[in-house]
């Protein structure tokens, strides 16, 4: 194929792509079969409504396959549903023969399994009689498609196979219930095979795509940005390094650190992780720039197992940013209520500088710093709602300020990061302003910040998670009439998720106040044993208003910061 051609283009039939005796190899490495009963139900829904439209035609997405000849394809992506196409064939296949084994139009129907075999199976080696192959699968699934599926023989034990075993054969048997059911008189031979021979086999159509190798293959996986494109960012690069490494010995090494690796971060969570890793060597760095990235820097063997070295440094700590439960923060529970904070406010871009803060610095040094970017964070993010794009410059500068011993202490850190904290001025005003809408996911930031301010008001402990109490609207979310003398109707909506509007209180008192107009919630609070919603009787003893509202959450906003303030401000 030349090198000169980037990739080159062309729509088939199921038919043409795997007949003519071409092959296709799934690299050894590549993800399992991982299709579940929802995608071979719309699989067959598609065909069964090509059935009664022979004109129609289906796409069903790009097919992105590497040539090492021009009968032997490396399938990039894809594999998916050509796996599950072949095991709707030897559904159809085992059919056909039951029907010859039952003597229903036996000569015709063995026939009939004979032909759809060689043209989308693959033929029986002359010599051994056993069935050879046009599509060849991953590691863990070729044994069992070959030795099992390809021949139609049931596995002895389903449960004690691997899972994506399990699938294939689910699917396998999913596809012979479907069968069974379009010729439940199990007498139509001619229409079950028409239905895979004429229907799937040539109104199916994809858009093949034959590239040079597979550094061109992401090129075209940036481009395409098509629901039918399967393969990610994670398996695209696994398949770069592993075709980096020759020796076998190695490769098992590698196959094995990498799934420990993976297991460790989630394979969604992979590119993120690898985008912040990165990101303590480079200011800025986009998620399509990551695989060109790793293939500048990973060329060698040595380059694979160095790359997989620094990954794994960092991969424990990196899940247990995610998961304040993790057994890292056991023997530092110090650390746990800002890891907590990280993730209720879903930030990430501080992982480059709590990475090289772990590796240098002492793990009480490294708690500070965890609290540091947590106050950061939440003026910068949750309060001030500030450009996040500057964000990953500023936390890159600083980790590698930390990593090359430029700053040492989570003071200096500080100085390196004062552009992005906002000041008390700023902050309070944003505050004042601040709504937190309860319906959705921001429910526990609210019950977080009250629970803070509460705390603040107290000097006792009051654990967001842990606390009984219920977020309580002052002025209801669903008022009555009796609501609008002190609020108009087209104020109660901008009023009514303002964190001045918002307290917390006992369960039992809630449920009996509901919707009561002020003067009867007034009363309940001051049965109240948090200390702030005990305050709201004593600043607005009558009636509730806008204003009020107002002034009370200028005076949270006052208290907010001195709760969020940095140690070193």
């Amino acid at each position: 194929m030349p090198k000169a051609n980037l990739l080159n283009t062309h729509t088939v039939n199921y038919l043409d792509l795997i007949g003519n005796g071409k092959s296709y190899h799934v690299p050894p490495y590549q993800r399992d079969y991982s299709w579940s009963p929802e995608e071979w139900e719309d699989l067959w829904d598609d065909i069964a409504g090509l059935r009664s439209d022979t004109e129609n035609r289906h796409y069903l997405g790009a097919l992105v396959i590497e040539g090492t000849n021009d009968r032997e394809f490396m399938i990039i992506d894809g594999q998916q549903r050509l796996a599950t196409l072949s095991l709707l064939s030897l559904a159809v296949i085992h059919h056909l023969t039951g029907l010859a084994e039952n003597h229903v139009d036996p000569e015709d129907n063995a026939l009939r399994a004979k032909e759809i075999r060689s043209r989308l199976i693959g033929e029986k080696d002359p010599a051994s009689l056993v069935e050879s192959s046009r599509l060849y699968l991953n590691e863990t699934d070729n044994a069992f498609y070959q030795d099992y599926l390809i021949q139609c023989k049931p596995p002895l034990n389903p449960n004690n196979l691997p899972r994506s075993n399990q699938l294939l054969w689910q699917c396998f048997q999913y596809f012979s219930k479907r069968i069974q059911e379009f010729d439940p008189s199990r007498n139509d031979g001619k229409e079950i095979a028409s239905l895979l021979s004429e229907t799937t086999a040539r109104q199916l159509l994809f858009i093949v795509i034959t590239v040079d190798d597979q550094l061109n293959a992401y090129t075209v996986f940036e481009t395409l940005n098509a629901r039918g494109v399967e393969l990610t960012t994670t398996d695209l690069l696994k398949n770069y390094l592993f075709s980096l490494v020759r020796v076998p010995s190695d490769l098992e090494v590698i196959q094995r650190r990498w799934k420990a690796l993976i297991e460790t971060v989630g394979q969604t969570h992979f590119p993120e992780f690898l985008r912040y890793h990165l990101l303590c060597q480079h200011r800025k760095i986009r998620s399509q720039q990551l695989f060109k990235l790793v293939r500048q820097r990973t060329n060698t063997p040595e380059d694979v197992f160095a790359l997989l070295d620094d990954l794994e440094k960092r991969s424990e700590l990196f899940a247990a940013i995610l998961d304040p439960s993790h057994g890292y923060w056991v023997e530092m529970p110090d650390a746990k209520p800002y890891v907590s904070e990280l993730k209720l406010f879903e930030i990430r871009q501080p992982l480059p500088l709590l990475f090289t803060a772990w590796e240098k610095l002492p793990k009480e040094d490294f708690v500070r710093v965890l609290k540091l970017v947590s106050v950061v964070s939440f003026r910068y993010t949750i309060v001030s709602g500030l450009n996040t794009n500057l964000l990953d410059p500023m936390y890159h500068e600083t980790a590698k300020a930390v990593a090359e011993n430029e700053v040492s202490t989570p003071a200096q850190i500080f100085g390196h990061l004062k552009p992005i904290y906002v000041s008390d001025e700023k902050a309070r005003q944003d505050f004042a302003l601040l709504e937190v809408d309860t319906r959705g996911r921001k429910k526990k930031l609210a019950k977080y910040l009250l629970a803070r301010l509460e705390e603040a008001s107290t000097g006792r402990a009051c654990d967001p998670e842990t606390d009984p109490g219920t977020i309580e609207h002052i002025l209801p979310e669903n008022p009555t009439e009796t609501w609008w003398q002190t609020f108009a109707h087209d104020k109660w909506e901008s009023e009514v998720y303002r964190l001045g509007n918002l307290t917390l209180l006992e369960a039992s008192i809630n449920r009996e106040i509901g919707n009561e107009p002020y003067p009867a919630k007034c009363e309940a609070y001051t049965g109240s044993g948090y200390s702030l919603t005990q305050k709201v009787p004593e600043m607005a003893p009558e009636q509730w208003t806008p204003e009020l509202i107002n002034d009370r959450q200028k005076k949270l906003a006052k208290m907010a910061m001195q709760v969020w303030r940095s140690d070193f401000a």
